[in-house]
């Protein structure tokens, strides 16, 4: 499977069946009654409004219809420390007894280049499923001398970054691909998360951000075509290996960065700020989404829900709302060994690790 490439299993009820039975074996799931008569809090590490927290209350909403035993869901929200607030929450606080389920992003890169630096261990936690993605980076059109195309951005002047936090992924990828392209800015920090920035954008504090295709398309878009912004490029999907299309990406006429590099530099982009990118990618864009429950919670929940994640995603209701409100259908890796993928993709080489945390410190 790789990362970039929605693979999800298209078995049958009966294969899903034998897939996550239990030991008691026969038609009946082991896990069916295991979260009758009980409540999920899904822990969402943005704030409310948010691209995460979008997804996360689509998510709620439809997966709470295939959960045996039929539980009632709520969403909380605990934002703060570029997402990490809400990962500690999950670590050190709340119950491991499956009533809690987190739906997170950005929490990936921060873990894997400073895991020493963080207060939970989170390549620990329970692994349910994950959401590879991506990020389309965009600017206001007028940013001096009056860009209208990508293939103006090396006379930008006066560009203005907005971001969450100095180490936050889309942060770190955004201030890469600028440093490569050899575009000079200024980075303004800590909003209050995505919906902070763009309301930075749009009074003109800031000219140049990153967002999700699904917000892209619902927020950005309209400023496109009415010829305030343009879109750059997107970060391209990349599993360690081979360069793929996000799925997200699907009907939009964007470039990818690399297309966008050699476009501009008449060369393949390398060097550590290259290979520091493509880490971003494969660790933040790769788990773009990552739901997962406390360290050692009970096996019956997580068997539970990668069930009801399968059923969800060929219900009819959730294609079509999902659809309407991003323009694509979020697909979700949810298998028995998503725990050992998630933790293999979290592990980056010491050489990267070390360049980044003087990135971020320097920025």
């Amino acid at each position: 499977m790789k990362i970039g490439t929605i693979a999800l299993a298209a078995a049958s009820t009966v294969a899903l069946g034998a897939l996550f039975a239990g030991a008691s074996g026969g038609s009946c799931f082991a896990e069916d009654a295991f979260y009758k008569g009980k409540q999920i809090t899904v822990l969402v590490n943005f704030a409310p409004g948010g691209p995460t927290d979008v997804e996360a209350r689509l998510f709620t909403r439809s997966i709470g219809k295939h959960i045996d035993g039929n539980p009632s869901l709520i969403v909380r929200n605990i934002d703060g420390a570029g997402g990490m607030a809400g990962a500690n929450y999950m670590g050190e606080i709340a119950p491991r007894d499956g009533s809690y389920l987190g739906y997170f992003s950005s929490v990936a890169w921060l873990y894997a280049v400073m895991p020493s630096q963080r207060r939970v261990a989170l390549d620990q936690f329970d692994f349910v499923a994950y959401q590879p993605g991506t990020a389309i980076h965009y600017m206001r059109t007028d940013v001096k001398p009056g860009v209208k195309s990508v293939d103006e951005l090396l006379k930008a002047q006066d560009l203005v970054v907005g971001g969450l936090s100095r180490d936050n992924a889309k942060d770190v990828m955004m201030r890469l691909a600028l440093d490569m392209l050899g575009v000079r800015y200024k980075y303004v920090t800590a909003y209050v998360g995505s919906q902070g920035v763009r309301l930075a954008l749009q009074r003109g504090e800031v000219n140049y951000y990153a967002e999700s295709p699904a917000v892209y398309r619902a927020q950005i878009e309209p400023m496109v075509k009415a010829g305030e912004v343009i879109p750059l490029y997107y970060d391209p999907g990349y599993d360690g290996q081979s360069f793929t299309v996000p799925k997200q990406m699907e009907g939009l006429e964007i470039p990818s960065f690399r297309d966008v590099y050699r476009r501009l530099k008449g060369a393949e982009p390398s060097g550590l700020h290259w290979d520091s990118y493509l880490a971003a990618v494969a660790v933040n864009n790769g788990t773009q989404r990552i739901v997962a429950m406390p360290p050692n919670s009970p096996a019956a929940a997580t068997a539970a829900l990668q069930k009801a994640i399968h059923e969800m995603q060929s219900d009819p209701s959730y294609i079509a709302e999902a659809t309407k409100a991003f323009g694509y259908v979020p697909e979700y890796v949810a298998e028995p060994g998503t725990k050992d993928r998630v933790r293999a993709i979290l592990n980056v080489k010491p050489e990267i690790q070390a360049f980044m945390q003087g990135y971020m410190a320097q920025h």
